[in-house]
């Protein structure tokens, strides 16, 4: 039997949606942070914690075995532990991670403005919220016809940086017409971001004096991590041994360290707290903690080594403990994060602004074309 020829009206009832009507393409930035709790209670950090520690990029244990330990024990027992810990940070202002990356955004938008870009900064959080399918989602169809993922992870990591990928990806899959996308990996030895550290540091014991050892303090990661090929604890290596250099610290001066291990297994060595705790024993009577692997202060720099860092510390025998805090809206630091982004979106049409009436008459052709209003 031959095939039916649609009718004119069965073809006009079938037609896909018709796509908005734009003022112009534009370029974009998105600076995304790991994440943090909508508030300080058990509910909303319970909700915060099962995205982030369901993710198979952050806890590589099969689904099978974690899932259930996850939510039959894991967050039940530690959903008010954390609650109360952030409830020790939180600010009039909400989160102090979501505040710092807000004003970074902010401040990012302005850098790039002043040098000639005329792109939109929005910033994103890898769990909770803003999600990056949102934001995504929010410039895509505003018109953002390129987007640069500026991710907020000076050194690269698979539990991370990656995550911060794949989670472009999976919004990426539900789209019909994906903008253009670039990612930033790493600046673990970038200049600028290195001399943004060491000012900060300098301003520092300028106002406090200088210590007897300085601590750097990295997130931890898993030990197997190193071994299955994961580049962040060499990346933070040289972050440190940079930073040193800039100081002009000696070997003897400082120590790298890792921070907020999870679980049983090994994970990247010297821990923190314990290398405070030698140190106070040592006789060194001040040590003065930095953070250079997060932008943002937050929790993990805020109450785990400015509150609990500290108490160890001054336990073990120590004197005096100072907590020097993370880049945040330095101005050096958004100059040095303007300059990383300038780099990665050279290329894309950032610096030719459109004259108004001829967006207008695009928006017209569009319409009279059959694009809505």
């Amino acid at each position: 039997m031959a095939a039916r020829i649609p009718h004119a009206r069965d073809r006009q009832h079938s037609r896909p949606p018709r796509p908005p009507a734009r003022a112009g393409p534009f370029t974009a930035v998105l600076l995304c942070n790991l994440g943090t709790p909508d508030e300080p209670t058990p509910a909303a950090v319970r909700r915060y914690l099962a995205q982030f520690l369901a993710d198979p990029r952050v806890v590589e244990i099969p689904r099978a075995v974690w899932l259930p330990l996850l939510y039959g024990v894991i967050l039940p027992l530690r959903s008010a532990k954390s609650a109360a810990k952030y409830a020790t940070i939180w600010t009039p202002e909400g989160s102090p991670l979501k505040v710092w990356t807000e004003r970074q955004a902010k401040r990012l938008q302005g850098w790039l403005g002043e040098h000639g870009h005329r792109v939109r900064v929005a910033y994103a959080m890898r769990y909770g919220n803003p999600s990056i399918a949102s934001e995504l989602d929010a410039l895509a169809d505003a018109g953002a016809e390129r987007i640069l993922i500026l991710t907020a992870y000076p050194q690269y990591s698979g539990t991370t940086t990656a995550s911060v990928i794949d989670a472009v990806a999976q919004w990426a899959q539900a789209r019909r017409a994906v903008p253009e996308l670039r990612f930033v990996n790493r600046y673990h030895d970038d200049r600028g971001y290195l001399q943004a550290l060491a000012r900060s540091i300098e301003r520092h014991w300028r106002e406090h004096g200088k210590p007897d050892h300085l601590v750097m303090s990295f997130h931890g990661v898993p030990e197997r991590t190193l071994h299955l090929g994961d580049p962040y604890h060499c990346e933070c290596r040289k972050t440190g041994r940079l930073l040193a250099e800039l100081l002009q610290l000696p070997a003897d001066a400082w120590t790298l360290t890792f921070q907020s291990r999870f679980g049983k297994a090994k994970w990247l060595e010297p821990y923190t707290e314990p290398t405070l705790q030698a140190l106070a024993r040592e006789g060194k009577r001040r040590v003065d903690v930095v953070c250079p692997g997060f932008s943002s202060d937050c929790l993990e720099t805020l109450e785990e080594i400015a509150q609990e860092g500290r108490d160890a510390f001054l336990a073990a025998g120590g004197r005096s403990f100072q907590y020097i805090p993370c880049l945040n809206d330095d101005t050096e630091w958004i100059r040095a994060l303007g300059a990383i982004t300038q780099q990665h979106l050279a290329g894309w049409p950032t610096q030719a602004v459109a004259d108004p009436k001829v967006l207008q008459e695009q928006k017209e052709r569009a319409v009279a074309l059959g694009a809505a209003r």
